[in-house]
């Protein structure tokens, strides 16, 4: 089965064509950091503008790379939540829109199972059972997937996503959006114990994150110690990304021994990040787990995920009504 993805659910505008839900014939992803780098974060209202204008160039570039047409199309997967609403409703009417001109089957996707399914787009896809740690600009939560298509949410963050945190202590630091990428590359030449900044723990012991606390801590060193020079900051940037590290690892290989598998996932636009993989690698390898992380291009947002979890779906018999409406705090489980 050839399925069409389409993923508009925050700031990229992706398309992709993937055959029997593992060959990726073609992935166009359309990134708007231009628009969005002056204000230092996304503005939604910007973001569901630049879909409208691209998402459908963005379509026809896929199909053509995968030398296709909409003729050989025969399913489409489409994002529709969680995400921004505004962003959401345009790629679910451009897809609605495509099955109903075609009369193809539709199916709506959870853009975080999306996530979980760019490890199967490589080349040693994971078995399940396994647990699997999403984290990116919006979310950051684990999940048992013991079977396909079904999961259990075993922790997730209780205020800010680690991606969040990125941006933010980015924008402190003066150093730009997206943040992620932007604090990685400062603190290659930073000190990682330079600065000792809070980890977070849960009084009652749950496997859940927060990140609210080692922003408000970088906030109050760089107003402690005004101006930072190129050093200084890369020093902070270092710590930061450091203790954010060690509290997405530490979390992750207690909910792994506590639910007793032995593969993880990491996915998803901070997994990313060369320290994240490193460490938890390092942890994997130590414990004799298995680790899949998908390439990077995979790990942000992009539509070969969406239409690799579409496929399965659709395969199982899965289809979604004309009347497929965004869902912008859609729950995976």
């Amino acid at each position: 089965m050839i399925v069409l993805g389409i993923e508009t659910s925050c700031d990229e505008t992706s398309a992709a064509v993937v055959d029997g839900g593992r060959k990726v014939l073609s992935n166009v992803v359309a990134s708007q950091d231009d628009v969005h780098a002056p204000y230092g974060g996304v503005v939604p209202e910007l973001a569901s503008r630049r879909h409208l204008d691209v998402l459908m160039p963005v379509v026809r570039r896929a199909l053509e790379t995968a030398g296709t047409s909409l003729d050989d199309i025969d399913g489409l997967a489409v994002t529709y939540g969680p995400g921004l609403v505004g962003s959401l409703l345009v790629g679910c009417s451009a897809a609605k829109a495509l099955a109903y001109a075609r009369r193809r089957p539709l199916v709506g996707v959870n853009h975080l199972e999306g996530h979980i399914h760019a490890a199967f787009l490589e080349g040693d896809p994971p078995i399940h059972p396994f647990l699997a740690l999403v984290v990116s600009g919006g979310h950051t939560a684990l999940y048992l997937a013991r079977e396909p298509r079904r999961y259990e949410r075993i922790g997730q963050t209780r205020d800010d996503a680690a991606g969040e945190a990125f941006d933010k202590v980015a924008k402190l630091l003066g150093l730009g959006f997206p943040g992620g990428p932007a604090i990685e590359r400062v603190a290659r030449s930073g000190d990682p114990r330079a600065i000792v900044f809070p980890t977070a723990n849960m009084t009652d012991g749950a496997p859940d994150f927060s990140f609210s606390g080692i922003k408000t801590a970088v906030s109050l060193h760089v107003r402690r110690t005004g101006p930072l020079d190129a050093p200084r900051v890369a020093d902070v940037a270092a710590s930061f990304q450091a203790t954010a590290v060690k509290m997405l690892v530490r979390k992750t290989v207690r909910a792994t021994l506590r639910s007793g598998v032995k593969r993880i996932v990491l996915t998803g636009g901070v997994a990313a990040n060369s320290a994240l993989r490193e460490s938890l690698e390092a942890e994997c390898r130590e414990r004799g787990w298995i680790l899949h992380v998908p390439s990077r291009r995979l790990c942000t947002d992009n539509a070969a995920m969406i239409a690799a979890a579409g496929h399965d779906r659709l395969e199982a018999g899965e289809r979604a009504p004309l009347s497929l409406n965004a869902v912008p705090d859609l729950a995976l489980a």
